[in-house]
């Protein structure tokens, strides 16, 4: 009942509250020249520095599905959850060398989305238009996905009802304000939550790491539980190990998810929001220390064993709701109110990225479909209110998503979601660095690589949600022939037959010399900084009607 939680919502309640009220005032933070624009709206100005970004980034990238999906895979099948954690490791050497090349050409030309980019690099709008549908599609799942994290709190606190209403009206209620702030702040909301957001996570983590070892006998008895309860499963998995069936599908599916994490569209246009490039270097060099907090997150799932944690049920008879393990772990072993600022800082952790999300889908639509496509000539202030428009859609869609299926499909999405925007690296993170492949070349490719990810996909079951398709993304190699019992992540191997397809496509389309478009950008765009001369906006579209018509 949730009066036996009277404490924990008080204090949830009051630091959602502040940290709402500081959505509304970020409106008015940093002197914004003009909010009816998109480089304001949107990108903050493209202003933010080291700080601010380095909050902002991260607070974009961890978010309340990391803080409860992540040990709850460690309490659930052992090794295997760790992957998060070299995976963002790996990512930033990568992105280092992609990002800084991003920023500048976005702030040469004045994009705001990959799309632009794509767009002007290839001379494709159908290439742009694929980019941008594909990001919207992966990112409607991952902003849904911010939403479990709330439901397992206030599940967790006994806020929810019996009724599909009373369930669901505490996540309405939130997602409202945050639509509402976020209508109204733009990119600059998230950026000045996220201070509060990482902060609190920070403070929880590093207490949890060192009193609840405490508490329950130390680190050793806790892997001692961990490895006992894994060894007496009725379904061994991993354990504390991972098994051999399983190794190739760590490594594969923890690379396949470093390419992907800079590809969403929300990552983007929290870089994209940046002064610099040396606050995206710095940045770059610092973010790891984010992967050092989720190490310590994911050992939760271990500790929630050693407590003898039991999951709430879940949505369906006889099923059990992992996401709660964490909340629950931290309701045992806590005093009240520090189990209020453990809830308040998973809350608060789905309003930062869902914010950024909602902005990041909503500048695909405005830039790359509305405008390419519905009004050519819109001005500054017209984009800017068709993206605050869409940003509101596109958290009732994530809404919906919750309250019309069941979560754990939700979770299952955002894994294809993963597959799903690999599917852009060919186009937007080697695009940075190369004119080779050829637009119509790049089209196919995606096609294939989509097709190819959509079909593995589909053959893979998930025997705890009896679902014949779509169950998860490891995918057996014995339907590929193989005789062995190990899986590989779907995304490495739709991603690796995109690559092919563009490039044996491209081999063929230039020694046929089928015309290529005209690249609108420059090598010195590329190491462009603060204060360079920016390229006339419009200038790229106004001499698109003087171009041959484009693949």
């Amino acid at each position: 009942m949730w009066r036996d939680h009277l404490t924990e919502i008080i204090v949830f309640t009051f630091l959602f509250l502040l940290v709402s009220a500081m959505g509304f005032v970020a409106a008015r933070w940093r002197a914004p020249r003009d909010m009816a624009h998109l480089d304001e709206w949107g990108l903050g100005g493209r202003n933010f520095g080291g700080w601010i970004t380095w909050f902002l980034v991260g607070g974009d990238l961890y978010t309340a599905y990391t803080f409860v999906a992540v040990p709850a895979l460690v309490f659930g099948a052992g090794a295997m959850g760790f992957f998060a954690v070299p995976y963002t490791i790996v990512i930033y050497p990568l992105v280092f060398l992609v990002l800084c090349r991003l920023w500048s050409v976005s702030h040469r030309h004045g994009y705001v989305t990959p799309a632009d980019f794509v767009r002007n690099r290839f001379d494709s709008p159908i290439l742009a238009l694929l980019v941008a549908i594909t990001g919207i599609v992966a990112t409607m799942p991952y902003i849904a996905l911010q939403l479990v994290g709330i439901e397992s709190v206030l599940k967790t606190m006994g806020v929810t009802g019996d009724n599909a209403l009373a369930r669901h009206l505490p996540i309405i209620i939130a997602f409202a304000i945050l639509a509402a702030y976020t209508y109204q702040s733009g990119l600059r909301a998230p950026a000045l939550i996220a201070f509060v957001k990482d902060s609190l996570i920070y403070i929880v983590i590093l207490v949890a790491v060192f009193y609840l070892p405490y508490k329950l006998g130390g680190w050793g008895s806790i892997f001692d539980a961990a490895d006992a309860k894994f060894k007496a499963s009725p379904n061994p998995g991993d354990g504390i190990l991972l098994n051999a069936n399983n190794q190739l599908q760590y490594v594969t599916l923890a690379f396949g998810s470093a390419l992907a994490l800079f590809l969403y569209p929300h990552s983007i246009t929290g870089v994209l929001a940046s002064r610099n490039r040396d606050v995206i270097k710095r940045n770059m060099s610092a973010l790891p220390a984010y992967s050092l907090l989720l190490g310590l997150i994911a050992l939760l799932g271990y500790m929630a064993v050693a407590a003898k944690v039991k999951p709430l049920p879940g949505a369906s008879a006889g099923s059990v709701d992992s996401n709660t393990v964490v909340p629950l772990l931290f309701d045992q072993q806590f005093p009240d109110w520090f189990a209020g600022v453990a809830y308040a800082a998973i809350g608060i952790g789905a309003l930062v990225p869902a914010a950024i999300m909602s902005i990041a889908a909503a500048n695909l639509f405005t830039r790359n479909i509305y405008k390419e496509y519905f009004k050519r000539d819109a001005s500054p202030a017209q984009e800017a209110q068709v993206s605050k428009i869409t940003s509101l859609l596109v958290k009732v869609g994530a809404l919906a998503f919750i309250i019309f299926l069941d979560p754990q499909f939700s979770i299952d999405l955002q894994l294809i979601g993963g597959v799903i925007i690999l599917q852009t690296l060919p186009a937007v993170a080697l695009g940075l660095y190369t004119r080779w492949f050829h637009r119509t070349a790049l089209i196919v490719g995606w096609v294939a690589g989509m097709g190819l990810g959509m079909w593995m996909l589909y053959q893979i079951p998930n025997a705890a949600t009896k679902r014949a398709h779509f169950g998860g993304s490891a995918f057996p190699l014995e339907k590929f022939g193989f005789d062995t019992k190990m899986t590989i992540y779907v995304g490495i191997v739709a991603v690796l037959v995109n690559l092919a397809v563009a490039a044996l496509l491209t081999l063929i389309l230039r020694a046929a010399k089928v015309a290529d478009g005209v690249d609108n950008t420059t090598p010195d765009d590329y190491f462009a900084d603060e204060g360079d001369p920016r390229v006339t906006p419009g200038a790229e579209r106004d001499a698109d009607s003087a171009r041959e018509p484009v693949a």
